[in-house]
């Protein structure tokens, strides 16, 4: 596909003519990698666990073994991180689509209950891998003026890909996963042509240390701190929201359509919202941005458990969708502005895991929480989070809210 085609040209800030065309070049390989493998994964994802419990597995299983996703990116995301910036990034992205793939096919086989849950597990580790080293390379070769509009991109390409593929799972359905866990194989396969082929990724990919030669040691400040923070409180958040507002809107009377279509309603405008995001990290205070996107996230999580109409629930997604677009690009820009190419796969995969396990362990306990009372997760998890917004100001209180667009040199810049 040309380059012409993907959405969303990245305007040049400052910057050589031909080298802004190779970043915007890059960027866009790299939304579409993104885009194709997420487009298998949110294929399979709504059916798998119906898929489990064809084949024998008990209820608790089937859950342990869709957790055993994120358990993963525990394992996998700083390692793989830490790879990137001694070997490069483009053979962890090859690596991670295809070891996606394969473990797709395996779903093919004859399999215990067992291998399944490794085949999820080796998902959910290469979809780490290929996460932490798509926004390495992207940090490592956009200039900080223009990173929170080139991060919004690889998202926007994930969530299009999570939006797309449970329609074309429900239009194949359970009785031909078969066909998804190919096509699934297959799209991975096709997301690696370009990271092999392309010539734009293998010159922005330029991370070669020496096998005997130690990695600089990270230097953690306040910025770095603070946005690992802002991470974990998106993480709970979304734990919660996974977990529990399923079920929250089931109680509330409301019918398996309505229940699809509030996801819907909030992954649509978050695809689009998050673009603005991206450009509104790079022109304006981001410490405002996150501050105050994490504010309206807790705020709908406070009031949730006290609206009664269904209806009203689906269009106020769109609040905690504007929420979420504000935040992410932003705390993309400051955890990475200033920083060393060598060191930003590890600090990717510092974030990575820390957000992965917060929304791992937000989702196990909001289920047991909302048994108790259905208020007492959403509560929780706001509270939680006003703390750590609290924290923010204090650590974000001297950092740079505004992107300097003539700081070029790595290592500039607040940590």
């Amino acid at each position: 596909m040309a380059d012409d085609q993907v959405p969303d040209a990245i305007t040049a800030d400052r910057e050589d003519p031909d080298e802004a065309a190779g970043a915007n070049r890059l960027v866009s390989r790299l939304s579409w990698v993104v885009l194709l493998e997420w487009l298998g994964a949110g294929a399979v994802l709504p059916l798998l666990p119906l898929y489990l419990r064809q084949h024998g597995m008990s209820s608790g299983f089937v859950g342990f073994t869709m957790a055993s996703f994120y358990f993963a990116g525990l394992v996998v995301q700083f390692p793989a991180g830490r790879l990137t910036d001694r070997i490069g990034r483009r053979p962890i992205l090859i690596a991670g689509l295809l070891a996606y793939g394969l473990a797709s096919l395996g779903y093919l086989l004859p399999t215990t209950p067992g291998l399944f849950l490794a085949l999820r597990f080796i998902q959910g580790g290469a979809a780490g891998a290929v996460e932490v080293a798509a926004l390495a390379l992207v940090s490592s070769a956009i200039p900080i003026s223009r990173r929170g509009r080139a991060t919004s991109r690889i998202y926007s390409g994930q969530f299009i890909g999570i939006f797309i593929g449970p329609v074309l799972g429900a239009l194949v359905g359970v009785k031909h996963m078969g066909v998804l866990f190919a096509g699934t194989a297959a799209l991975c396969t096709l997301a690696a042509i370009p990271v092999l082929t392309s010539s734009v990724i293998k010159v922005h990919d330029q991370v070669r240390i020496e096998r005997h030669v130690a990695l600089e040691k990270i230097i953690v400040g306040p910025v770095m701190i603070g946005a690992i923070l802002a991470g974990v409180a998106l993480g709970l958040a979304t734990g919660v929201y996974e977990a529990c507002w399923s079920l929250l809107m089931d109680l509330r009377g409301a019918s398996q359509l309505q229940i699809g279509l509030s996801w819907t309603v909030f992954s649509l405008p978050y695809i689009f919202l998050i673009r603005a995001g991206g450009w509104m990290a790079d022109h304006r205070d981001r410490r405002v941005l996150v501050i105050g996107g994490l504010l309206v996230m807790l705020g709908m999580h406070l009031i949730w458990p006290h609206i009664y109409i269904v209806n009203l629930m689906i269009v106020l997604n769109i609040i905690e969708a504007v929420g979420f677009s504000l935040v992410i690009p932003s705390i993309q820009s400051l955890l990475t502005e200033g920083r060393d190419p060598g060191e930003l796969g590890r600090i990717q995969g510092v974030y990575a895991t820390t957000s992965t396990a917060s929304i791992a362990v937000s989702a196990t306990v909001a289920g047991v929480l909302f048994g108790i009372a259905p208020w007492i997760p959403f509560t929780l998890a706001a509270t939680l989070g006003v703390g750590i917004v609290i924290a923010l100001s204090v650590l974000w209180r001297n950092a740079p809210g505004k992107v300097d667009p003539t700081m070029a040199a790595p290592g500039a810049g607040a940590r």
